[in-house]
């Protein structure tokens, strides 16, 4: 048995509890129970690491794979084939305990009847619309069913006949007879079988009378021995149903019911209904569309097993339901594949190069490793060097901003595991666009080495022309542009839509990209950090021989790396402006009986000292932060101290300032400190103002921070070099949103019609056009302006 150590979450101290009282009889048993209606997603996952996991726990322990297939109209043997395949991808297996709801069809049955010869249940003739008038409301009673007080033989004939299949869909139903007045309005006569004239996928037609969840549910926990049933909050009323039925039918066992905070996860949604209408939508091209929360579509996007497994646990088994930042799901999957992914070079949007000084046809294999330092792997590729390579496009400013530390006309720069370049030429085509750079190599900096001491001011990535593979990368991102998509639907009243926040940017094909040769032989599931730009690994359905696709999993931001662990690719251990843990879970605090890590647990946040306490309820009152945040900036003087100077600046809002410290900036900060920064907090508080007046969009801040974090330079010009500032004028966006709803008149009907979401597909069409430049707020306003006038 396992013992309960402290910070041990609610669920485990209760079956410690029991075990320990010996109300267990030796084993645990708890079952994974979902419907066959669709796919899984990222909240099952933590139903399934915690049911699956207490069973790995416990000895001796068990849990059962059952699925509750009691609609006919709603279940295919396809999704019973994808969930068994999902659980397994997780790493978990059931052995020989597979269940089916339908496989107790009879014994459910039986106890129906059982409830009937009781006179604790009756057929109720009323219509779908009069039981539900009848239920009364939370201040008044219910009506009772002038059909209640039926003989029990009556009720009997009935129910037979139900089964024989006498009677329509609706005719009847079988309600249990309980309590009108309960002030539980699910205990007012709850119903437990109806009518349903379909083909099962199991049983084919051999029934047309099908059990209610909340009746199976309790039964099936009760035929297979499951010990502690473990649900969802939203079921928390449903437990005295489940309680009733265990005390009034003879059952072989008396399991009971817990409920746990489901997961509510930042920029996406969780609904089965609300997955299926995207799908149906074609708002995404499926299930396994790598933006979607689906386990199917997280596998298909790369993510590990072991990453959703961290993170579930991570995330933790409380008793009141919160949100969770995506972003804690993010710091799950870097924390995993930096631990196993090989750095591979990859230029995206390719730039030509030619080395003037380097011998025609000659190529030389660099050494580069496949892991950074602090990653305890070994390993190198060779790396192919020839006259003609690839960069970034964006490594190249012929005007740079000032602070660019990158490649320019006259200019050196370092190319990764290689040699010290200098640009001597721009070539042009006809129409100004730099079409080719024109550059030296030092043959002294081999390896990026300068014998001279000379100061090259950055590196960058490059892959060469004559090895190089070409390939093309999905750069997913998330799936919605606000935090929790169904309330802002619901605050704008009714019509309100969740699609309508869908990003317009969460999927960005790169054609043309080039990678290094190295990563042909490798094995298609292996993940790859790409230096510089994130990981990924090869799309499994798009992907062919020769013709690579590979699916960005992850971005390299992480800006929730513990301190102590706070490495980049290339560093050391350095103070850096992170919090101590991933992301916090938005919501009620948790003690450590309700899901709180404590103690050696990888992402806890340690204990608050008295005077960074006293630190922070300084800034939460002098600037009104949350307490969460004031504590992040309060642990270091010197990162508090930043933000004091950038806050009285003026340039941006406490609360922006706070936010750009806290979740951008700690990616790009390295293992340098604040002051090793090529900015200063006055910068950083003029960029969070360019992006509070609207001047540039979040996507655009946050490449302007990474060009400051590399070479400096004053955010507002940057935004103008970069052609990053937004579009905010009306009268310029006015023509372009014309033109789109001009070109769309099958939508523009729908939308008329009343399908009010497709707003979100004319300000994803504005957006494209304007390359995302188009200020989404005053565009939502000119659409809908446009479309219901």
């Amino acid at each position: 048995m396992s013992s309960t150590p402290p910070g041990r979450d609610f669920i485990r101290q209760i079956i410690d509890r029991d075990l320990a009282a010996g109300r267990v009889g030796g084993e645990v048993v708890t079952r994974f129970p979902p419907e066959p209606n669709g796919f899984l997603h990222i909240g099952h996952a933590k139903s399934i690491v915690l049911n699956f996991g207490i069973a790995e726990e416990y000895d001796p322990a068990r849990c059962h794979l059952r699925f509750d297939d009691t609609n006919p109209t709603t279940e295919d043997i396809r999704y019973v084939e994808a969930i068994q395949e999902d659980v397994r991808w997780l790493g978990y297996d059931w052995g020989e305990h597979l269940y089916f709801a339908s496989g107790y069809f009879e014994r459910l049955h039986a106890f129906a009847v059982e409830l009937i010869e009781k006179g604790l249940a009756y057929v109720d003739s009323q219509s779908e619309e009069e039981i539900r008038e009848a239920r009364g409301t939370v201040t008044v009673p219910g009506t009772p069913s002038p059909f209640r007080e039926r003989s029990v033989e009556e009720n009997l004939d009935l129910f037979e006949r139900m089964r024989a299949g006498e009677f329509r869909d609706g005719e009847h139903v079988l309600r249990a007879k309980i309590d009108m007045a309960s002030p539980n309005m699910l205990m007012r006569d709850p119903l437990l079988y109806r009518i349903r004239h379909a083909h099962h996928y199991r049983t084919g037609d051999r029934w047309c009378i099908y059990p209610l969840y909340d009746f199976a549910h309790a039964l099936e926990d009760a035929i297979e021995g499951v010990t502690h049933s473990l649900c969802t909050l939203e079921f928390e009323n449903n437990r005295e149903i489940y309680d009733w039925l265990i005390e009034k039918l003879s059952v072989p066992s008396r399991p009971r019911q817990y409920e746990f905070a489901r997961l509510n996860l930042d920029y996406t949604v969780m609904s089965k209904r609300k997955l299926l209408r995207l799908v149906n939508e074609e708002r995404v091209s499926g299930w396994d569309d790598p933006r979607m929360p689906t386990v199917a579509g997280l596998r298909r996007r790369g993510v590990t097993p072991e990453a959703i497994r961290s993170f579930c646990e991570m995330v933790g088994v409380a008793k009141a339901d919160s949100r969770v930042d995506i972003a804690k799901l993010e710091y799950a999957i870097r924390d995993d594949l930096n631990r196993k992914a090989p750095r591979v070079l990859c230029v995206l949007r390719p730039l030509r190069v030619v080395v003037t000084n380097w011998p025609e046809g000659e190529i030389e294999e660099l050494d580069a490793p496949l892991y950074p330092h602090d990653v305890p792997l070994e390993g190198s590729r060779p790396l192919p060097f020839s006259r003609e390579l690839w960069i970034e496009r964006d490594d190249f400013a012929e005007d740079p901003p000032k602070g660019f530390r990158r490649l320019v006309p006259g200019g050196e720069v370092r190319l990764r595991y290689g040699y010290v370049i200098r640009c001597d030429e721009v070539v042009k085509d006809a129409a100004g666009r730099v079409r080719e750079l024109r550059c030296t190599y030092d043959p002294e900096t081999r390896g990026g080495d300068t014998p001279d001491g000379r100061r090259i001011p950055g590196t960058i990535h490059w892959v060469s022309a004559a090895r190089g593979i070409p390939c093309r990368v999905h750069l997913y991102d998330r799936l919605f542009e606000v935090p929790d998509p169904e309330a802002a639907a619901a605050a704008q009243g009714e019509g309100g839509d969740f699609t309508a926040f869908l990003n317009p940017g969460s999927l960005e094909e790169v054609e043309g990209a080039i990678i290094e040769p190295s990563v042909l032989g490798d094995p298609p599931d292996r993940r790859y950090q790409f230096e510089r730009l994130g990981y990924f690994w090869r799309d499994p359905v798009e992907s062919s021989e020769g013709h690579p696709v590979f699916n960005r999993i992850v971005t390299l931001r992480d800006s929730w790396a513990r301190r102590s662990a706070a490495h980049t690719d290339e560093g050391t251990p350095g103070a850096r402006c992170t919090p101590a843990a991933p992301p916090a879970t938005k919501g009620r605090a948790e003690s450590p009986g309700e899901g709180a890590r404590v103690g050696g647990t990888p992402g806890a946040p340690p204990e608050v000292p008295p005077e960074v306490r006293a630190r922070a309820e300084a800034l939460e009152q002098e600037f009104g932060l949350g307490r969460v945040d004031a504590e992040i900036l309060a642990r270091d003087p010197e990162v508090e101290g930043f933000f004091r100077r950038a806050a009285a600046e003026g340039s941006a809002s406490a609360a922006g300032v706070a936010n750009w410290m806290i979740h951008e900036l700690p990616p790009h900060q390295g293992d340098r400190t604040l002051g090793e920064l090529p900015f200063g907090p006055g910068e950083l508080a003029r960029l969070a103002g360019l992006l509070e007046e609207g001047r540039v969009s979040s996507s655009g801040a946050r490449k302007v921070l990474e060009v400051m974090a590399a070479d400096g330079g004053d955010p507002a010009a940057l935004v103008e070099g970069m052609k990053l500032e937004q579009e905010s004028d009306p009268e310029a966006l006015l023509p372009l949103v014309h033109e789109v709803i001009a070109a769309h008149p099958g939508e523009v009907a729908a939308y008329r019609s009343g399908k009010r979401g497709l707003v979100g597909f004319f300000i994803g069409q504005v957006m494209r056009e304007t390359r995302g430049r188009a200020n989404p707020e005053l565009t939502r306003k000119l659409l809908e302006r446009e479309l219901d006038g």
